[in-house]
């Protein structure tokens, strides 16, 4: 058998070597699987949190371990451990293999080494003073509280991690990646009386501790407490089934919780989403082209690879309107026959991949807001979305409003606040009648089977022609 070639791997002392590697593949495959895969993650965590002019806690931990995954047919076995001796990776190698028998044993490739991982931060966390953190903190939190008098709370939190992976399969793959992570968080709440607002900013990147360098923090806060404080003084939203346009960035969001997870292979393969079965159909207005990209440099949801090891891609998924792709990992092109698209995804090492969203969008337009508000008589402007529910089968889903302003004569309005938006993700997607041109994304992180990941939400604004507001 051919040696496989030593990676280079940085600054990143590989866990395993290359010959532990092929040795627990051999032995997972040893009762006749189809394919075997080692995912090996070292994940350094940190978190400061800062409340009220004050540090509140500073957490910090690691994430060390390997999973184990074995496939036959088109059923996978899954084992992990935090013990990555040779003795400990073989036993859940074994135990995998246990799960299912057939005569023979299965064929591994010689392991070969991709591309070594590129450094992905500039400054990485373990390199930067805890005293530039504090500095950070205090800046937003000084620039919420002064904004105005009724800003009551301010919190603020920074955290980063560097994920390290390595990947090496039946198939002969040997690679190796790094994902740093940088994440700002900025809170605001402003009462008077017995009326209370929140509002947060919370903008991430795939990059190191110069992210933190480059962001405005001070203005985030001051953003953050703008929006608090003039939704402390709104009426409440009417309820009526009306016009809206969803602004920029963040209003994503309902594409991704309504109709995007339903383009996952995870709900499309048992038929657990309505967008089963309709590949080359008309499903949304023909002013609507959506993306999942996760090549995006820099963007929260990117990486070189997915959490199978294939590169990832930008992946069309409807386009003027016609579905042409779902989002597919290896176990999702076993049952559905689809070819991977690089979105195999999971949150650590405990987790098996499934099909995930990275960076999913709706592409731009040719409309500017202004002119998608001119053309609505009477409806709402949703500046800001918050968070909500959605029924992962129907795509039925209910979202709040963090900022939200009527429209009247084709004019933004006063403000109004306690609106949600309820409606059905396949329906809307045949309501959304114009688009903007002014693309912005938004970080977040997503929950599914194969646990939390970090993903961009986005869109330029967009005009629903008629989606049910629900008020007080």
């Amino acid at each position: 058998m051919i040696e496989p070639q030593q990676v280079s791997s940085g600054t990143w002392q590989l866990p395993i070597d290359p010959s532990v590697a092929r040795d627990v593949i051999a032995d997972a495959m040893s009762t006749g699987a189809d394919f075997a895969e080692i995912f090996v993650e070292d994940r350094p965590t940190s978190r400061l949190m800062f409340l009220n002019g004050h540090v509140e806690d500073a957490v910090s931990g690691q994430s060390l371990g390997a999973g184990i995954r074995v496939i036959h047919g088109q059923r996978a076995v899954y084992g992990y451990t935090s013990d990555l001796s040779r003795v400990g990776l073989l036993a859940v190698a074994q135990a995998v293999a246990a799960a299912h028998k057939r005569p023979g044993q299965g064929d591994a490739a010689a392991l070969v080494s991709g591309v070594p991982a590129p450094r992905m931060a500039r400054i990485y966390p373990q390199d930067v003073p805890s005293e530039r953190r504090i500095e950070l903190a205090l800046k937003a939190d000084h620039a919420a509280r002064r904004f105005h008098e009724a800003i009551a709370q301010v919190e603020v939190s920074i955290t980063e991690s560097v994920q390290r992976i390595l990947i090496a399969n039946s198939e002969g793959l040997f690679i190796t990646d790094e994902r740093p992570y940088s994440r700002f968080f900025v809170q605001a709440i402003a009462r008077s009386g017995s009326q209370q607002q929140v509002c947060a900013r919370s903008p991430g990147r795939m990059a190191g501790f110069e992210f933190f360098d480059e962001l405005d923090v001070e203005e985030l806060a001051r953003d953050a407490a703008d929006s608090a404080v003039r939704m402390l003084t709104a009426d409440y939203a009417p309820a009526a089934r009306m016009p809206v346009v969803i602004d920029k960035g963040f209003g994503g969001v309902i594409f991704h919780e309504a109709c995007g997870h339903l383009l996952e292979t995870t709900a499309v393969a048992p038929k657990a989403s309505i967008l089963a079965d309709k590949l080359g159909e008309m499903i949304a207005h023909e002013a609507v082209t959506a993306i999942d990209d996760g090549t995006l440099a820099g963007e929260w949801g990117s990486s070189t690879i997915d959490d199978e090891g294939m590169p990832t891609q930008r992946t069309v998924l409807i386009d003027k309107g016609r579905l042409v792709s779902y989002m597919v990992d290896r176990l999702g092109e076993l049952k559905t026959g689809y070819r991977r698209t690089g979105s195999g995804r999971r949150e650590s090492y405990r987790f098996a991949p499934a099909s995930r969203m990275r960076n999913t969008f709706i592409a731009p337009g040719d409309a500017s807001l202004e002119e998608l508000i001119a053309g609505v008589p009477f409806g709402l402007y949703a500046r800001r979305m918050g968070g909500g529910s959605v029924s992962p089968g129907t795509g039925d889903f209910n979202f709040s409003v963090r900022e939200a302003f009527l429209i009247r004569d084709g004019k933004i309005a006063e403000p109004v606040r306690g609106a949600t938006l309820i409606g059905n993700g396949a329906d809307i997607l045949k309501k959304i009648s114009r688009v903007g041109k002014d693309l912005e994304l938004a970080t977040g992180m997503c929950g599914s089977i194969s646990g939390s990941v970090p993903v961009d939400v986005g869109e330029p604004p967009i005009l629903v022609d008629e989606i049910t507001v629900g008020g007080r």
